[in-house]
């Protein structure tokens, strides 16, 4: 997916996402599982914000994303910050060329973007392929409770006077899934109260727990513990949002 102009606005969008709760996830469960090293592939790193938020804590970081667009921005905060970040556009289920990592992350449910059960298998297959043995794949997905009861049939909406939505979200062709529609007004002249409007069409489609791991174990990772909510404790239950699996590619 190509976001086009949504990669100039998507920090402003997301500035109250919990990046930090995602680092304090990454480092508890690299403590817990005793991964000493620091290579690090972010996928679906998207502009880079929690990208150069975990480089700075000294992770020797690789990035991938679809989108050309938000590599690009990815790679100016980059430079202007002054971390060394290397980024590439790549498929999540094609990746590669790359000397091992330790670690991998997918976060901010991007397997959910992936529409056919055909592209998980692909990715998480792959994932295997570009981990060191006993390497940790870390990612989270939304729940179906999110997908069913928080997104399908509601309407969101935003306006911060430079930028303003409207969001409506529909249930999908698949089971558990949902299609998002967008629009976006994002003001060019304040003089003139002109903004310039733009639409984005997204899909998103998640899988029960157990399927999920089915296709971890088939592709040979363990799976050490799955969490809920930012929790690296904390268990899903039936109204949690978000679900994180912790796994370890077999030895």
């Amino acid at each position: 997916m190509s976001y086009g102009r949504f990669a100039q606005i998507y920090d402003q969008l997301m500035s109250d996402m919990p990046y930090d709760q995602w680092t304090r996830f990454l480092l508890e469960k690299k403590d817990q599982f005793n991964i000493q090293g620091k290579r690090l592939l972010d996928v679906g790193c998207g502009t880079g914000e929690w990208t150069l938020q975990i480089a700075q804590l000294g992770f020797e970081v690789t990035g991938i994303d679809l989108s050309d667009s938000m590599l690009a921005v990815a790679s100016h905060k980059a430079q202007q910050s002054g971390v060394e970040i290397a980024l590439y556009q790549q498929d999540m289920a094609e990746a590669g060329g790359f000397e091992p990592f330790d670690i991998i992350t997918i976060f901010c449910d991007s397997l959910n973007y992936l529409e056919t059960e055909e592209q998980l298998k692909k990715t998480i297959q792959n994932m295997t392929s570009l981990l060191n043995d006993g390497g940790l794949l870390i990612f989270d997905v939304h729940s179906p409770y999110k997908i069913q009861e928080l997104f399908i049939n509601q309407t969101f909406t935003y306006d911060d006077g430079e930028v303003a939505y409207i969001w409506n979200s529909f249930e999908g062709e698949h089971p558990l899934s949902v299609e998002h529609e967008l629009s976006f007004f994002v003001l060019e002249d304040s003089s003139q109260d002109k903004y310039l409007r733009f639409d984005e069409f997204h899909k998103q489609r998640t899988y029960p727990v157990d399927y999920y791991k089915s296709l971890l174990e088939n592709a040979g990772f363990k799976i050490e513990s799955v969490n809920a909510d930012f929790s690296t404790s904390l268990s899903p239950a039936a109204a949690s949002e978000r679900i994180f699996f912790t796994c370890r590619k077999q030895r």
